[in-house]
């Protein structure tokens, strides 16, 4: 790496030198072209005797064409086209290494588009549940505590209550009584209407039972142990980890207060923040990665699943979710984290580092080597761009050999003629 002061002293020598190839040639005695001055030019005959073909005149200042000098020629570049380019001469065969300048072939490889935007992790709404009092009542057990992972329907509290034991004995007393009405019944006792009543009683009071959790199983079972206290058995909806828990033993609660809180983290949810200007290259279904700063050196991959329907106002950003996998758990709600979207994958694609693409007059240059002091201005296409790496599109072969770092100083070099030190026009 060179420093700014070596530099400026380096450009400054190879603007001295270019000056002084130029005034060399000044007074050349080839009048035929003395708005030339800076340079001669050697004619080649054309196909007929007493013309000269413009496209063979030799640039004696740097030995190049005068139509490919880009020294000479700079404004050429305005119409380079992808694959055309313009020869630039150093002054000498070690300028390039004493300016620092790198070559090396592209890669061939794949290479994603992607949208950087910020995230932050929540718990997926839907594997996320509060666990209720179905009754009231009075807490008897709490079976589990924070960080507790628990399976489907497993038991987490037990709550008595004297409206859970009038439910069960209602059902137990109702299924008793339609026993007894069936074998009334068949010794034809009892009309079928007095069946029928008892069968809807008993079908309402199990009804009941099962909104409070109860089977017709377990009301057969109370109603061989009359003399034991029903229970209200509370049982977690799905296989998760307790993340909240507001009940102690002995609690006092109302139907419909939480208990608890599950939540199943093997996926976690990143809420996106996107750019308005990047919503056209957005779609559901996009590979996310995302990147936490409190597990450095690790990356996670996701889907985005879903994409707000509207901008905020304030902020122009649109807000979307990418769902998450979380296998070891190290992924909590509320964590900050930079995503990635992968909006479009280039496979067998030409990659070059960032550095080796110049702008000039709005348009991307690469400097291709043809000789330790002869480097070509070639215009190429770009395709998408993914940290510091560029795709090519068009304009480049993968064998051909460009400077990859410090390129600029060549920048400098094919528009020292705009700093005055190219050509010496008169």
């Amino acid at each position: 790496m060179i420093t700014m002061s070596q530099f400026i002293r380096m450009l400054l020598l190879m603007s001295a030198l270019a000056l002084a190839g130029c005034t060399r040639h000044a007074h050349d005695d080839h009048d035929d072209h003395a708005g030339h001055a800076g340079h001669q030019h050697s004619h080649r005959s054309g196909p007929d005797s007493g013309t000269t073909d413009h496209e063979g005149e030799m640039c004696e200042e740097h030995n190049v064409l005068e139509a490919e000098c880009g020294i000479c020629r700079p404004e050429a570049v305005d119409t380079l086209r992808p694959g055309e380019s313009l020869k630039v001469r150093l002054p000498a065969a070690d300028s390039a290494a004493l300016a620092g300048v790198q070559t090396g072939t592209g890669t061939v490889g794949e290479l994603s588009e992607s949208i950087h935007c910020l995230a932050e992790l929540a718990f997926n709404q839907n594997q996320l549940a509060q666990i209720v009092a179905p009754v009231g009542g009075i807490v008897q057990d709490v079976a589990v505590d924070l960080g507790h992972t628990v399976t489907e329907r497993q038991v987490v509290a037990r709550i008595w209550s004297a409206t859970i034991a009038e439910g069960v004995a209602r059902a137990v007393l109702t299924h008793q009584t339609l026993e007894r009405e069936r074998r009334l019944r068949a010794a034809r006792v009892t009309s079928e209407q007095d069946l029928q009543r008892a069968e809807a009683e008993h079908r309402a009071a199990c009804q009941q039972a099962r909104t409070l959790g109860f089977s017709e199983e377990d009301i057969d079972a109370f109603g061989t142990r009359p003399d034991e206290p029903v229970y209200l058995e509370v049982r977690a909806p799905f296989a998760g980890e307790i993340i909240e828990r507001a009940v102690v033993r002995g609690a006092l609660v109302e139907a419909g207060r939480p208990l608890f809180t599950v939540a199943n983290r093997a996926v976690m949810w990143a809420m996106l923040s996107i750019p308005e200007a990047e919503l056209g290259r957005v779609r559901e279904g996009q590979t996310v990665e995302l990147e936490v700063d409190a597990i450095p050196g690790r990356s996670f991959q996701g889907t985005l699943t879903w994409i707000a329907a509207e901008v905020d106002e304030r902020t122009r950003m649109a807000k979307a979710r990418a769902e998450i996998p979380n296998p070891d758990g190290v992924l909590k709600a509320r964590m900050f984290g930079r995503t990635r979207i992968h909006t479009r994958t280039a496979h067998n694609a030409l990659i070059l580092p960032a550095a080796a693409v110049q702008l000039v007059a709005g348009r991307p240059l690469v400097f291709v080597k043809r000789a330790d002091d002869l480097f070509e201005a070639r215009a190429v296409r770009l395709g998408s761009k993914s940290g510091a790496r560029w795709e090519v599109l068009a304009g480049l072969n993968p064998e051909e050999e460009v400077a990859v770092a410090q390129s600029f100083p060549l920048k400098s070099q094919l528009l020292i003629s705009r700093l005055g030190a190219g050509c010496a026009h008169e």
